[in-house]
């Protein structure tokens, strides 16, 4: 057996460092921390082949006496920690003592650093963690640390490296979350002399995230605050429009320090249930701040890592404060123009000017268009019925308002010279009297609104998208997924069974013995749904019952479905697969794309949609999207 004997300290400062200096960005990190511990408020950062071959941060901090500067490269040196209560509520972001120590181990280190009230500062270099030279020399107040040639002495963590470019990229993430954690300092990224970003320092998050993640980023986000003087909760949301494909955009901060937890992701994307889609993730920038005795971050080297005095506690107050957000949004989402429709745009949509007075629908239509003289005034539901009979030949709109639809007829000049004239004569007829879908069943009876809307109904598109106007603003709205999401809240807001219909001749679904048996066998938990199906044979089940509102045109697809849910849901909550299971009735139930409608149905849907009810649909896909007067405007060259 081998003697036992005690390891070199240079060998122990290469195990250290394997702990603590992983990469490039993980030198910048230690170094920016202790930046920030030090008071400073501007934190320059500067690398060079992915933090390879050059890192370089100064700051404007408290700087270091020439003493300190040489013992701060010792294993175990610090200035922030003095006995084990210290270790029960650590309040910085650097204590540990090994980073420098490590850092230096594996590189070749030049230190400026000169105190606030020193004449002269202090300039050391090391190599492999040995100072080979100290002397004093001028220098700035606070401290500049330069990191050459990482892993020098280490070959085989050096080719473990990844490229310039992806080490390049880890670097700026690292910045970012730090810059994200403090808006109260000014941080500059420098990259192979560009310059990536430069936060302002001015104390606000929502300054630091224009900053760093961008300006329609930051537009998309919602604020999100919730807790009291112990434990509180403050930043930003997104809409679940703005969700991502991964959770790399969720920035999670304790005390102003960036952490991984598993127990804040699950949290923020609960507070989401019901509306994300599959395979989303929402996007966040929240600050927790508690008493430092309540949390504990001495759990990884890295110090990313953090464990709770109180679970439930942590996880209430971000739950809540998401659903208050995601609560307060009552905005339809806005219509994105896409820039190949505008040419030479550069600096995006201006916001639309508000109207100087609230003139009427009427008013504001025929200002915008000039009748013909064959127009045609709408303003009875009698009219209706008889256009309703009459082939459908005029385009229809809300009942409680009287507008003009006509539109003129071109002229010659504006005939395409490849058109025909018998083409162009019928083009003409049909500008003069649109053929227009019905968007009714033509033996639906045809009421008049029971109340008054602050919005207009014009009609509605491809049989799938209903075109209202509000203001000087137009909005598309998807009716199935709207509809859906109606019908969602409803199933979840219940608690009585729903309505149900028995069907005269039992549908057999053959879907399978392994879907059969775990249909059987949660049959009781469809029966809440307004199902009622048995065993038939080994491999088919036998549907007798379904919810009055959902029409299933293919049985064995759609029980398939409900086996699919049912499986997945096998090791989770029995609300989460409740909610699987109404997201499937909810959109069997809803209107379809494609059908037409029936104008009362729309009337209501609409209205909920305007009135910021319904936003999303239980996917997490928006419902309603708007397109600007101003919009239209850019887009048709009109001003």
């Amino acid at each position: 057996m081998a003697k036992i004997r005690e390891m070199p300290a240079h060998l122990a400062d290469l195990i250290a460092a394997g702990e603590v200096v992983e990469r490039p960005s993980s030198v910048v990190k230690e170094l920016v921390e202790n930046s920030i511990d030090a008071g400073a408020d501007t934190v320059t950062v500067e690398i060079q082949s992915g933090g390879m071959s050059l890192i370089r941060v100064s700051d404007n901090g408290c700087g270091m006496s020439p003493q300190d500067a040489e013992i701060a490269f010792l294993r175990h040196a610090t200035s922030k920690l003095y006995d084990e209560r210290g270790l029960e509520a650590i309040g910085t972001l650097g204590f540990r003592g090994e980073a420098l120590a490590a850092i230096s181990s594996v590189s070749r280190i030049e230190l400026l650093t000169k105190e606030r009230d020193a004449e002269t500062g202090t300039r050391i270099v090391l190599e492999a963690g040995t100072v080979v030279e100290k002397e004093p020399a001028g220098a700035p107040d606070g401290t500049t640390m330069m990191i050459r040639d990482l892993f020098f002495n280490t070959p085989a963590r050096r080719k473990y490296m990844k490229t310039d470019k992806a080490e390049g990229s880890n670097v700026s993430t690292v910045v970012t979350r730090l810059a994200l954690s403090r808006p109260d300092v000014s941080i500059r990224f420098i990259k192979d002399g560009k310059e990536e970003l430069h936060t302002p320092g001015d104390g606000r998050i929502d300054s630091v995230v224009y900053s760093t993640l961008g300006r329609e980023f930051a537009k998309s986000l919602l604020k999100a605050e919730r807790g009291d003087e112990r434990l509180r909760v403050s930043g930003y949301i997104s809409s679940p429009a703005g969700s991502r494909g991964n959770r790399a955009w969720q920035f999670f901060f304790i005390n102003g320090r960036f952490v991984k937890s598993k127990l804040l992701q699950a949290a923020l994307e609960q507070g989401y249930k019901n509306s994300l889609f599959t395979g989303r993730f929402p996007v966040c920038v929240l600050d927790i701040t508690m008493p430092l005795t309540a949390v504990d971050v001495n759990v990884h080297p890295t110090k990313t890592e953090v464990r709770f005095e109180n679970e439930r506690e942590v996880f209430d107050a971000v739950y809540w404060a998401v659903r208050s957000a995601l609560e307060h949004e009552d905005k339809p989402a806005e219509m994105k123009i896409s820039p190949a429709t505008i040419s030479k745009v550069e600096n995006g949509y201006r916001e639309a000017p508000k109207p100087a007075s609230a003139s009427a629908p009427a008013q504001y239509f025929s200002q915008s268009y000039t009748a013909p003289a064959q127009e045609k005034t709408f303003k009875s539901a009698d009219y209706y019925r008889a256009a309703a009979q009459n082939t459908y030949k005029t385009s229809y709109s809300a009942p409680q308002t009287s507008f003009r639809t006509s539109l003129p007829v071109l002229g010659d000049a504006a005939r395409p010279a490849e058109m025909h004239d018998s083409a162009f004569d019928s083009l003409q007829e049909t500008i003069a009297m649109p053929e227009a879908k019905p968007i009714f069943a033509p033996d639906a009876p045809i009421r008049e609104p029971k109340r008054e809307y602050r919005w207009r109904y014009i009609g509605e598109t491809m049989n799938t998208y209903l075109i209202v106007e509000k203001g000087e603003s137009l909005y598309l709205i998807d009716k199935h997924a709207a509809h859906e999401r109606v019908l969602f809240d409803k199933l979840k807001e219940s608690a009585a069974k729903p309505d149900s219909q028995m069907l005269i001749t039992p549908l057999i679904c053959s879907v399978g013995a392994e879907n059969a048996e775990i249909i059987v066998e949660n049959a009781d938990l469809l029966a809440e749904f307004g199902f009622e199906v048995e065993e038939f044979g080994e491999d088919s089940v036998a549907l007798r019952q379904v919810p009055a509102d959902v029409d299933i045109d293919e049985p064995e697809r759609f029980m398939e479905e409900i086996a699919d849910k049912l499986r997945k849901g096998g090791r989770r909550e029995i609300e989460t697969l409740r909610d699987d299971l109404r997201h499937t009735v909810a959109c069997k139930a809803a209107i379809k794309a494609g059908k037409p409608s029936e104008p009362e149905s729309v009337y209501d849907l609409i209205d909920r949609v305007m009135r910021g009810e319904v936003r999303y649909c239980p996917h997490g896909r928006p419902v309603a999207m708007e397109l600007s007067k101003y919009q239209l405007d850019k887009n048709f060259k009109r001003v």
